[in-house]
């Protein structure tokens, strides 16, 4: 380790994540520990972390938010690199990583994240820059508690890394459509629990101004139909989580 920066940590929580953590971990070797929080795989990912220098934890789920932060609580370093089973450092955001720990000019930051879909690396629309926050100094940030679409939470400002962080999800279509199910679901609660309320306005209109935004200003068209297709399950997404609203609320209404 460079005596001049800051000592790191990687964070990675996982669930059956065999089939990729190892990429993941082979590119976060230049960090001083890493920390694998698994929540009770059953495919041999905590071994596969061992053998690739891990230290290895064990917490049942506790939702995307707290179960990253209890990653990072258990790390021994103060400053922290969150990543995902499916996520791998390139060799530019590693450099640019290491020079920003030489002189921390602010306790956390973000760069594009670039993710692969439907065989491509997406370059435009929702799929990139795809800006993630994922190195702080624990200090002075954390994640939220939310039990998805987490996030992390700083009071201070957050400077920006040049570098992608690749997103190299192998999963199938038919895998990404069932976890957006769960996903929408949880987002549907988490907004109701925070006075959020359905309308026909949100319904109709959020997938359609979702679409403009993504497909056409931010240019989703040139990443072809892998691009269309991303949007269009994210447009559904929108649509899904205020129909889950409504029916929610409709059921509410008919207990009273």
């Amino acid at each position: 380790m460079p005596a001049t920066r800051q000592p790191l940590s990687v964070v990675v929580i996982t669930l059956n994540a065999a089939a990729q953590l190892e990429a993941c971990l082979q590119s976060a070797r230049f960090a001083d520990e890493i920390v694998v929080v698994d929540s009770g795989s059953s495919d041999g990912t905590p071994a596969l972390a061992v053998r690739c220098g891990a230290r290895v934890l064990q917490q049942e789920w506790l939702g995307f938010g707290r179960q990253k932060q209890f990653a990072v609580n258990a790390a021994r370093n103060d400053w922290v690199l969150c990543l995902d089973a499916d996520e791998r450092v390139t060799p530019e955001l590693q450099a640019t990583i290491e020079n920003a720990l030489k002189n921390p000019s602010t306790a956390a930051f973000r760069f594009p994240r670039r993710n692969r879909f439907l065989g491509r690396y997406l370059r435009h629309g929702e799929g990139y820059p795809d800006w993630s926050l994922r190195l702080f100094d624990r200090r002075q940030a954390r994640w939220s508690d939310d039990a998805v679409h987490e996030k992390v939470e700083t009071e201070g400002s957050v400077g920006e890394l040049r570098g992608d962080l690749l997103h190299d999800s192998a999963e199938s279509l038919a895998a990404y459509l069932t976890k957006q199910n769960r996903y929408t679901t949880l987002a549907a609660e988490m907004a109701l629990a925070a006075g959020k309320r359905a309308s026909f306005a949100r319904i109709a209109f959020s997938p359609v101004v979702r679409f403009v935004k993504f497909y056409f200003i931010r240019q989703g068209f040139r990443d072809g139909l892998p691009g269309l297709i991303h949007i269009a399950i994210g447009c559904f997404n929108s649509f899904m989580k205020y129909s889950k609203m409504l029916e929610r609320q409709n059921s509410d209404a008919a207990l009273r």
